[in-house]
C-alpha cells in the first residue's frame, strides 16, 4: 500500500521558519518553544531536560514520546547551528534554498528538524501505524555534542537510533564514524623587549610555529585527520611572547593511529620547546569514541528497507565528523546517520534543493511504518 505524500508547502514553510530563528550553540531556546509547541500539538508526551546547565545553555533537549506497538526507535536530530547565523534570509530559486550569502543557511540540521517534524505529521494525520516513538532534538551539538551527552542515564527507553544529521543524498546511510581526542597546549617562553633586548626573551610563538610546522595535519589517511584550529597568544609587538596556546584535534577510524598522531603532534611540540628553550603543558582530552554498525545490525536493514519503500537507492558509508551517533552507539544503543540532503554545510554557499527536502520527510514516515511492519510481523 502506498504511503500517503508529506505537504510539501507545509514542509517548506516550516523550514523557512526554522532557519530565519537564531539558534546558535547554547542559545536555542526560540527554536526549542517552537518544536516543544509542534510536538504537543501532535499529541506527543514532551519534556525539556536540564542538559544545558553543564555548559551555560539557554534551553536543553527536548524530548517527545509517542506510544505505539512494538520496540520503541529514536529519531533525532540537533536545533543549533554553526555561525554566521543572525538574520538568515533564505531564498528559494529554481527549486533550491540558500541563504542570501551573507550567512550560513542552517539546513545543518533544521532541515532534518523540519523533515522530522512533517514526517511525524503525516503520521499521525493519517493514523498510520507505528512503534513507540522518541523524536529528540539536542542542543549544543556543533560545539561537542553537548547536549547529547548531558542526556541523563536511562531518560531514553529505544535499542536502536535514527540521527538525520548528515550531508549527502537521501539514501545516505552512515554506520561508521570516527573517534577524537583534542589537544590543548601552552607553551611558555620568556618575555623581553623586542627592540631593546630581544635576545633575553624566548618567544613562545616562535616555538609553537615550528613545532606545528614539523606535524603531519589534514587528512593524515583514509582513516585519519588532524587539525590545529585555535592560536591565541602575545599581547604588543615590542614584546617577545611568553605565552601561547594552542587547540587541535586527531580523528581515526583507528584507535591506534588517532593515539599515534597525538603522540606525534605532542612530540613536535616537546622537540620545538628544547630547541628554542621553552617550556609546553600538553592536556589532551577524550571528546568521543569511534563507531562502527554492522551492515547486518537491524537499524541498517530497517533504513535499507524504508528506502527501498521509496524506491531510493541505499549508499551505505563513512563519516569524517562526529554527531550524536557516537554518543549513543558509546552508551550502548546502535545508531545510524541518515543523510537529509544538504551540500556544503558550514559555509556561507551551503544549500538544499526543495526536492530532497522533501523526500527526506517521505523517508521519516516510511521508516516509521516499515518498523511498525516488522514489529508486526508483516
Amino acid at each position: 500500500m502506498p504511503l500517503p505524500p508529506v505537504n510539501r508547502e507545509r514542509l517548506l514553510s516550516c523550514f523557512l521558519q526554522l532557519v530565519r530563528i537564531p539558534s546558535l550553540s547554547g542559545h536555542e531556546s526560540r527554536v526549542a518553544e517552537l518544536v516543544a509547541g509542534e510536538l504537543a500539538g501532535l499529541g506527543l508526551a514532551v519534556e525539556r531536560d536540564q542538559a544545558h546547565q553543564s555548559f551555560g545553555g539557554d534551553t536543553g533537549n527536548v524530548i517527545g514520546r509517542l506510544p505505539g506497538e512494538g520496540e520503541p526507535i529514536l529519531l533525532c536530530a540537533h536545533l543549533d547551528t554553526v555561525g554566521p547565523a543572525e538574520g538568515v534570509c533564505p531564498q528559494v530559486r529554481a527549486g533550491r534554498i540558500t541563504s542570501d550569502g551573507t550567512t550560513v543557511l542552517g539546513a545543518d540540521d533544521k532541515a532534518a528538524v523540519a523533515g522530522l517534524l512533517e514526517g511525524l505529521r503525516t503520521v499521525v494525520a493519517h493514523a498510520l501505524p507505528h512503534p513507540p516513538l522518541e523524536l529528540l532534538f539536542t542542543v549544543a551539538e556543533e560545539v561537542g555534542l553537548k547536549g547529547s551527552l548531558g542526556l541523563e542515564p536511562g531518560s531514553l527507553r529505544s535499542r536502536m537510533a535514527f540521527v538525520a544529521d548528515s550531508a549527502g543524498p537521501v539514501g545516505t546511510i552512515v554506520n561508521r564514524g570516527p573517534g577524537q581526542d583534542g589537544v590543548r597546549a601552552v607553551v611558555t617562553g620568556r618575555a623581553a623587549h623586542a627592540g631593546v633586548a630581544p635576545e633575553k626573551g624566548v618567544s613562545a610563538i616562535q616555538i609553537a610555529a615550528r613545532g606545528i610546522a614539523a606535524m603531519r595535519l589534514g587528512r593524515i589517511d583514509e582513516e585519519t585527520t588532524a587539525n590545529i584550529g585555535l592560536i591565541r597568544g602575545g599581547t604588543a609587538t615590542n614584546i617577545v611572547p611568553d605565552r601561547v596556546e594552542l587547540e587541535g584535534e586527531a580523528r581515526s577510524h583507528d584507535d591506534a593511529k588517532r593515539v599515534a598522531q597525538v603522540q606525534h603532534m605532542v612530540a613536535c611540540l616537546h622537540q620545538a620547546a628544547a630547541e628554542l628553550g621553552g617550556g609546553l603543558e600538553v592536556e589532551i582530552t577524550p571528546r568521543y569514541e569511534r563507531f562502527c554498525v554492522p551492515e547486518s545490525h537491524p537499524a541498517v536493514a530497517l533504513a535499507k528497507q524504508a528506502l527501498r519503500e521509496l524506491g531510493v537507492r541505499a549508499r551505505l558509508g563513512a563519516t569524517g565528523g562526529g554527531s550524536d551517533a557516537n554518543v549513543f552507539n558509546a552508551g550502548g544503543m546502535p545508531a545510524v546517520l541518515l543523510g537529509v540532503g544538504y551540500d556544503n554545510c558550514h559555509a556561507r554557499d551551503e544549500f538544499i534543493r526543495v526536492g530532497e527536502l522533501e523526500r527526506f520527510a517521505q523517508l521519516v514516515v516510511a521508516l516509521i511504518t516499515t518498523a511498525a511492519g516488522r514489529a508486526s510481523g508483516r
